[in-house]
């Protein structure tokens, strides 16, 4: 009976001890997109609808579209100034401005050494950040001066999703998940506990596994779970501490209390 005690007392303070990730509501709103792509500091909205790129702020919407290329695969509007859309059927990326005017086209079928593209992602300066499927490498692509500036050694796993900053990118793929500074060195590794999407924030790291979310912290390799609604999470982002899920066209707001 003794010893009955002790280990209900055990398992109840590892139950107690079990750390989790408060959120708070803010509000929901009816919000209709094929993609949600971000929400910036301002309230900019950045999504596609019917394979038209739109930037709406509180009071217009502006819209990019290109139909020579076929649907947009992803978009990526980490840098405002140089938002990138991917179109993986042509093996092409566009880069736009604030105003949605092209400033650039990137057609890795017409490079010298050509690339096949499954991933990209926002670098710093001139580049991007893409994976390219010749050599199963990550590669950090002056699409200015059409040379490689770095890249990773082979990855020898499927890839999931590709985030990242002006100074790091962070590769999700089956096995693990990598993040690597601008030189293309390995900074981090953990393994992939069942995580198929992220969100990056201030270096932070956010996982969506099935229909939950996962903090990870800059510092750390440990995930901690986020205590939010069960939700059909379509798409997921966080913004100035304000966490972001789009589920069955409506936009739910939480506050994320992380001490």
């Amino acid at each position: 009976m003794k010893y009955t005690i002790y280990l209900f007392l055990l398992l109840s303070c590892s139950i107690c001890a079990q750390k989790t990730i408060e959120t708070s509501f803010i509000k929901k709103t009816n919000f209709k997109a094929s993609q949600l792509v971000t929400i910036d500091n301002f309230e900019t909205k950045y999504f596609i609808n019917n394979n038209v790129f739109n930037k709406k702020d509180p009071h217009k919407t502006i819209t990019y579209n290109n139909l020579q290329l076929g649907n947009i695969t992803t978009a990526n509007a980490f840098n405002p100034l140089k938002i990138n859309l991917f179109y993986k059927d042509f093996n092409s990326v566009i880069i736009l401005d604030n105003r949605l005017a092209e400033i650039f086209k990137i057609d890795f079928n017409a490079l010298q050494k050509y690339k096949n593209v499954s991933h990209i992602s926002t670098g710093h300066d001139n580049t991007i950040w893409v994976f390219n499927e010749n050599n199963q490498k990550l590669e950090l692509f002056d699409y200015r001066a059409l040379t490689t500036r770095a890249q990773t050694v082979p990855i020898q796993s499927t890839i999931l999703d590709l985030k990242s900053n002006y100074n790091f990118c962070f590769l999700l793929t089956k096995n693990y998940l990598y993040t690597y500074n601008y030189f293309g060195s390995l900074v981090k590794r953990i393994k992939n506990d069942g995580y198929t999407q992220l969100a990056e924030s201030n270096g932070d790291i956010f996982l969506k596994k099935e229909n939950a979310l996962f903090y990870l912290n800059k510092g750390s390799e440990t995930t901690i779970p986020l205590l939010i609604p069960n939700l059909l999470i379509n798409a997921f982002f966080v913004t100035n501490e304000t966490l972001y899920i789009y589920a069955n066209e409506i936009l739910h707001e939480y506050k994320i209390k992380i001490d």
